[in-house]
């Protein structure tokens, strides 16, 4: 079958599995009471959101493992197998901080060192075992350069251990209004796809293809007012695809760009964080992330949606010239 017709299938389908995933999937959600639990400190008008079910996630980490498995007779790379690998371990690791706050009824599940050394390690092991089957090299690729700068490689696992548990994290951050994460990772999964496509690696393309007809599939119910919501489930899945898929294409850097959103949204609460402590209780922002300073700005959640998603796919645009020098 012809490379490209397969990734805009695999795209297509994914869209539909995550449908019917969802379909079934919602009713036992419903009864199993597994919905959101507000934050204290989150904005008041967000109580309205309480209850909404969350590992909505699922609903395109399975579409997206049903299209790879689909695609295997035609597979010769079985890269993006590792990359859905390290994926689902940072989502098993978000569905444990999800059972946390339903079981126990709380807004806060596992604690922020509990997930890190758990990403940590799953982070390591996923870049060595990309190492050993040759589909990673220690050579750091600079964008907009053709400069390669060599690592040994506990230096670059120990690089790869920080970046990717921080990016993971930042992509969690984003997920605080309706349709925001989603809306700007599919910018994200079109670079990666095309990036993929433009080096010749034709099966890495199926992973970032499926998640954008997973994650259309869930914006459709994610969007303002949401009826789903993904939760750390769908969130740490979806942050490990785009940590992965840099690593996997061997241009990690370039993740400054393309996670431009993901990287002002963490910025934004380390400077509040910061700020507080040495203003003695003052604010930077009216409250982080960011995109909540908009909120009590008064934009409406669909505006901030609409105007991160666009900065999203610019960044993306501009990566895609930045490694123009390793596409050739």
């Amino acid at each position: 079958m012809d490379p490209m017709l397969r990734i805009l299938i695999t795209a297509a389908v994914s869209c539909v599995l995550a449908g019917i995933i969802i379909h079934f999937l919602l009713p036992v959600l419903h009864a199993l009471k597994a919905g959101q639990s507000i934050r204290k400190i989150g904005p008041t008008w967000h109580n309205n959101k309480a209850g909404t079910p969350l590992m909505g996630g699922l609903m395109f980490i399975f579409s997206s493992l049903l299209c790879l498995l689909g695609n295997l007779p035609w597979m010769e790379d079985y890269t993006p197998f590792y990359v859905f690998a390290l994926a689902f371990c940072f989502g098993i690791i978000g569905f444990l901080d999800d059972f946390c706050k339903v079981k126990f009824k709380r807004d806060l599940g596992l604690t922020a060192i509990q997930k890190a050394m758990l990403q940590m390690a799953v982070s390591a092991v996923f870049v060595y075992v990309l190492y050993r089957t040759h589909s990673l090299t220690c050579d750091l690729y600079i964008p907009f350069t053709d400069v390669m700068i060599y690592l040994p490689l506990p230096v670059y696992i120990v690089f790869a251990m920080f970046v990717m548990v921080g990016c993971d994290n930042a992509v969690n951050l984003t997920d605080g209004i309706d349709g925001l994460s989603s809306s700007v990772t599919i910018p994200v999964m079109v670079f990666f796809t095309a990036a993929s496509v433009a080096l010749k690696r034709y099966d890495l393309a199926l992973m970032p293809a499926a998640m954008i007809g997973g994650l259309l599939a869930y914006l459709s119910l994610n969007w303002h007012p949401a009826k789903l919501f993904m939760g750390d489930t769908g969130s740490l899945f979806m942050g490990g695809v785009v940590c992965a898929m840099s690593f996997a294409l061997d241009m990690p850097l370039v993740l400054i760009l393309v996670g431009f959103v993901y990287i002002c949204e963490t910025l934004s609460v380390i400077l509040q964080v910061t700020y507080f402590k040495l203003t003695h209780g003052k604010r930077l922002f009216k409250m982080s992330p960011i995109h909540h300073h908009f909120e009590m700005c008064g934009w409406k959640e669909e505006k901030i949606v609409l105007i991160f998603a666009a900065v999203s796919a610019l960044m993306c645009i501009l990566a895609w010239f930045s490694i123009s020098g390793k596409i050739g």
